[in-house]
């Protein structure tokens, strides 16, 4: 069964490499970049199995499903410039035949800096990744996008390794721009949050992942990352509440 492995990127030359090269199984990599100024396009290029094109932004999941249209082969594994391949995962997508499920999941190892995050519902985290563009296609949200298919999941062995943060400015510079994102869906889906959603959403957030995900047992780590997705959280919703304001002052001239 012929594979075609698919990145978005934007800037991306910090990791890209060493997502190539756990992509040695794929028959061709698809990479749809969105302006990067970086060396990203360079070192994609050095890769005789990339076809690289330049697609101005529309969302996630339109830029990922714009890269499946790309490829030359039906079934695709779809994976992000901060991921990598494991040799048992890879050993796992190689087993996989036509006849089977039209889509496959795989658990995430996610890491904060240096440190495999196992709590908190960073792990297993799975994700459907390797499928066929035939049955399953992205959902077009401008964030937390999601792979739709008809048919049943299978699951593949071994992990995804994830590079997810390098540490906390990171997380805060991507959760200006995610948070933002996420209220813009919430918009759209005619959400209207209020007072109670910033007192209660956040709280709960950290309780979903100190207490019920056993944060907790991560240390200090664990409370970290507990109150730092709760302020995304408190962003997301007041954000949403700022785009609600302004979208009725408009309507009122």
């Amino acid at each position: 069964m012929k594979i075609s492995a698919t990145i978005i990127t934007l800037n991306e030359e910090k990791f890209i490499g060493d997502c190539l090269k756990s992509l040695d199984f794929a028959d061709e990599i698809v990479v749809v970049d969105s302006g990067s100024t970086d060396r990203t396009e360079a070192i994609c290029r050095e890769n005789p199995k990339v076809r690289f094109e330049y697609r101005a932004w529309p969302g996630f999941g339109r830029q990922k499903n714009a890269a499946a249209e790309l490829a030359q082969n039906d079934w695709i594994f779809n994976i992000d410039a901060d991921e990598r391949v494991s040799p048992r995962l890879k050993e796992s997508i190689l087993k996989v035949s036509e006849g089977g499920a039209p889509c496959y999941r795989v658990a995430r190892e996610n890491y904060f800096g240096d440190r495999w995050i196992r709590r908190c519902g960073w792990y297993p985290d799975f994700n459907k990744r390797l499928y066929d563009r035939r049955e399953c296609t992205f959902s077009e949200k401008e964030v937390h996008e999601a792979l739709e298919c008809r048919g049943k999941v299978g699951e593949l062995d071994g992990n995804l390794v994830h590079k997810t943060y390098s540490g906390l400015s990171d997380y805060v510079t991507r959760m200006e721009r995610y948070s933002t994102l996420a209220a813009r869906e919430l918009v759209k889906k005619g959400k209207r949050p209020g007072l109670l959603h910033l007192l209660f959403k956040p709280l709960f957030t950290f309780f979903k992942m100190y207490v019920l995900k056993l944060g907790f047992l991560e240390g200090g780590m664990g409370f970290v990352l507990s109150t730092i997705y709760a302020h995304y959280t408190f962003y997301k919703y007041g954000k949403a509440i700022e785009l609600n304001r302004a979208e009725r002052e408009l309507r009122r001239g």
